[in-house]
């Protein structure tokens, strides 16, 4: 995590472990490889397919899609990734996300949705049915659309 070729990320893997392990010992907890996974924001992860990063562990996060078309390579999967990590940052700053000027538009939150969907079936097909199961998105897009 000290390659010079992460000087350009003013290396975020290791500053977001090393905060993990703070937050961990703040916590009065012992530090564990499984503690500090759990503790990583999805930017953390988004960021394993980034350039920089991605050439330094081998490419081997790809891996974690491993139904995923063959025409689909890092750059499609960061693509979509930071779409919807940027989208779920709007979310959690209470951005506006169904509105194209004043007017309700949900274009680009089922955008987001159907990429969801995508890269959860590259990375396991059953859970396109698990989630389905919970999801209540289409359902509060059509309430709202009657508005």
């Amino acid at each position: 995590m000290n390659d010079s070729s992460l000087t350009a990320s003013r290396f975020f893997l290791k500053n977001s472990v090393l905060k993990a392990e703070k937050t961990i010992r703040r916590m009065g907890g012992t530090i564990t490889p499984g503690k500090i996974i759990a503790e990583q924001s999805f930017g953390f992860w988004t960021s394993l397919f980034d350039t920089h990063h991605y050439r330094l562990i081998g490419g081997s996060v790809i891996h974690a899609f491993p139904h995923k078309p063959s025409f689909v390579n890092r750059s499609v999967l960061n693509q979509k990734l930071n779409r919807v990590r940027e989208f779920r940052n709007r979310v959690y700053h209470n951005e506006p996300i169904c509105f194209n000027g004043n007017t309700i538009d949900f274009t680009e939150a089922s955008r987001i949705k159907i990429e969801i969907y995508e890269l959860l079936e590259w990375m396991d097909q059953d859970l396109i049915e698990f989630v389905e199961y919970y999801n209540g998105i289409d359902n509060k897009i059509n309430s709202s659309k009657k508005l």
